[in-house]
């Protein structure tokens, strides 16, 4: 399984950027959620995990980047 996003790319990112890729991840969560809610079958299951993983990967970085800046 290939991270979406590695925390090499995360890091340098701006963060502004990170916000908006972190929206993006989150409503293609929702979507695939919903699909299998619906009873759907997603043709990648593993896409749901690797989201929620990459989702916490932009987190913690924005909360180290806080935690930098105090």
């Amino acid at each position: 399984i290939v991270p979406i996003l590695r925390m090499r790319e995360i890091r340098s990112m701006s963060s502004e950027e990170r916000r908006r890729r972190l929206n993006d991840l989150r409503a293609e969560l929702v979507r695939l959620r919903t699909m299998v809610k619906a009873g759907g079958s997603l043709e990648n299951p593993s896409r749901i995990r690797e989201l929620r993983r990459t989702i916490a990967r932009i987190l913690t970085e924005e909360n180290e980047e806080r935690r930098r800046k105090k």
